[in-house]
Parts: structure tokens; C-alpha cells; sequence
């Protein structure tokens, strides 16, 4: 499946022959959690990166976001080199446990990521209104977060994340711990991003999220690529309408690869 992919300038992200290994020690083995990964996430869809737990996916969007360096391979981000930080201020990114200093407010939260993306003046002050409305904490704004549930964390996440207007969308596990109206929101981010041109990264373990929301599927299993396309294309046209049909089509493909 790891074909040879050329870096493209005409994606938001391009990984070539990348690998992640971590050396160890005597306490702790050696452990290659990417083994020369090739993908292509392309402008205007939603990507999904799948497999089951310690398969690399989050090892990738470490390397992607230059919190972590690769061992091997070469990267592209959104049509610039891997090395040019810069281009981190065009990216919004979603933690699964969205986590912010308890101190400071809603409000706070959402214009620091802006200024720190680059966003300032009146532009910054319209936005963050708009995105603490658009999650439903317009109401909170001023408040510590100290006091916010879990729940609306992960609603501040999401607002943080879209204030510089990002031509690349990070989620990993965005849903988890969602009740339905959250999630419903983040299902109409998801669109609406993809609908503007931009793209959207989707890790998640909630199949039916990606077979509803993604163009694209790569499946990781073990840090190796084991299966890449369009969704029609892993769930096979005969199940494409019915329910949980990537699920079956995915779950032999992380059995095979773990045995």
C-alpha cells in the first residue's frame, strides 16, 4: 500500500516515506510508530485518519503540527515545506482533551489563539463574538473556564481553533464525550469548512462520524498504512448505503494487521 507518493505543492498536506522512531532505552524498547507513511490529504475534503489504538495516527498529526520531528520522509504543509513554521498560523487544531490555563475566560481563550494566528484589531474582536455565539457560549464569555464542564471545553476548543479562519482543520477525537447538540455542531463546522475550499483532517474511532462526514479514508494500522481511498471505495459500492458498512469493511484490515 506504501507506494511511492511525489510531494505536490497542490495539497494541504502531502506526507512522503515519513517514519517515527523512538529509540528506547533499557527501560523502555525501541518502538517505530510511523514506518514510511505516504498520504495526500487534497484541498476542499474532509480526510479521515483511522485504526485502532497506538496505530501512529496521532504520532502523524504530531508530526504534521511540528510538535514532534520525523525519523525519515519529507512533508508538505499547505503547499510549502514542512520546515516553514509560518504556515502554522493558516492550521486550527482540535486536542482530544482540550485543556486551557483555568484562569482566564472564554473570551480570552478564542482572541489569544487569534492573536497568536495572527488576527488582530476589530477583525479579532468581530470573530471571537461570532465563534463564542456559533458554539453556544456567547453567554459564558466572560467567565472563568474554571468553572465550564467538559462539555463546554470542548465547544471553546472548537471556537479557538476556527478564529484565525484556517485553511487546515486538525481534529483528533473531536467528538469524544460530545452530547448530540454538540456534536451536531461540529458535524456543521466540519461541512462548512470543507464548503470554503479549506480541508479537513478527522481522526476518530467513531466510524459512523467518518463514513458520514469524510471523502477520504486512510486506515493506519501498527504506524503502517494499510489501506487509502475514497469512502464508496473502502466500505465497496455494493454496502455504500448500508449501515456500519466501513466499519465492516475496516475491521478485517486492523485484524490482518495486528496479527
Amino acid at each position: 500500500m506504501n507506494k511511492d507518493v511525489r510531494c505536490s505543492a497542490r495539497a494541504a498536506a502531502v506526507f512522503q516515506n515519513v517514519s517515527k522512531v523512538y529509540q528506547g532505552s533499557w527501560t523502555r524498547p525501541r518502538i517505530t510508530a510511523l514506518d514510511r507513511v505516504n498520504l495526500v490529504v487534497p484541498w476542499g475534503e474532509v480526510f479521515g485518519l483511522i485504526g485502532p489504538n497506538r496505530a501512529g495516527k496521532t504520532t502523524l498529526v504530531k508530526i504534521l503540527l511540528s510538535i514532534a520531528h520525523p525519523t525519515d520522509g519529507r512533508i508538505m504543509r499547505l503547499e510549502c515545506p514542512w520546515s516553514d513554521r509560518s504556515t502554522l498560523a493558516q492550521i486550527g487544531y482540535v486536542h482530544e482533551n482540550p485543556s486551557f490555563p483555568r484562569y482566564l475566560s472564554a473570551w480570552q481563550v478564542v482572541e489569544g489563539y487569534g492573536r497568536l494566528s495572527g488576527v488582530s484589531g476589530k477583525q479579532l474582536r468581530e470573530r471571537t463574538g461570532a465563534l463564542l455565539q456559533q458554539v453556544g457560549l456567547a453567554d459564558r464569555g466572560r467567565e472563568r473556564i474554571a468553572r465550564f464542564s467538559k462539555g463546554m471545553l470542548q465547544r471553546l476548543a472548537l471556537a479557538q481553533a476556527l478564529v484565525n479562519d484556517p485553511k487546515l482543520l486538525v481534529l483528533d477525537e473531536p467528538s469524544e464525550g460530545m452530547d448530540l447538540p454538540a456534536r451536531r455542531l461540529l458535524h456543521q463546522i466540519i461541512r462548512d469548512r470543507r464548503d470554503s475550499g479549506a480541508s479537513v483532517i478527522l481522526v476518530s474511532h467513531a466510524l459512523d462520524d467518518v463514513e458520514r462526514l469524510c471523502d477520504r479514508v486512510a486506515v493506519l494500522c501498527g504506524g503502517r498504512l494499510v489501506s487509502e481511498g475514497r469512502v464508496e471505495e473502502l466500505a465497496g459500492a455494493a454496502d455504500a448505503n448500508r449501515e456500519h458498512a466501513l466499519e465492516n469493511a475496516v475491521g478485517p484490515l486492523y485484524e490482518e494487521a495486528l496479527t
